[in-house]
């Protein structure tokens, strides 16, 4: 199951349209590997500047491996973090998480950060089996 989800957020469910901040509230419980993980990245990018920020060391865990997995693999998951946070998300190789700011001008860069390229650029023994 990807998420812990309360019972009052069920029946939200289970009667119509989910209120976003309880589904975001609901992911950041549930996923807090993913969550840390996004919202330090989204900090370095306010605080660095440039054209994305990404993380490169591989979760402590299978665990913490498979929060990452179900937050980004999952388009609803994935696009409320997105909008809960002001940025584009990309992922390579089940733990290179990058943030990206809404700007035009991070389209290169994450057109880079996505290409086939890149994903083959980004592989090592070590990520075999991830």
């Amino acid at each position: 199951m990807s998420l812990d989800v309360p019972p009052a957020l069920l029946d939200q469910a289970e009667r119509g349209e989910v209120d976003e901040r309880e589904f975001v509230d609901c992911v950041r419980t549930s996923l807090p590997y993913a969550w840390d993980m996004i919202s330090s990245l989204v900090a370095q990018l306010k605080v660095d500047g440039g054209n994305f920020a990404d993380n490169q060391v591989p979760p402590p865990d299978e665990h913490a491996r498979g929060q990452l997995l179900r937050a980004l693999a999952s388009n609803a998951i994935r696009g409320a973090l997105e909008r809960h946070f002001g940025v584009r998300l990309a992922f390579q190789n089940c733990h290179r998480v990058a943030v990206f700011p809404l700007e035009a001008s991070s389209e290169e860069p994450l057109a880079r950060f996505t290409s086939a390229r890149a994903q083959l650029l980004n592989q090592s023994p070590e990520l075999r089996d991830c």
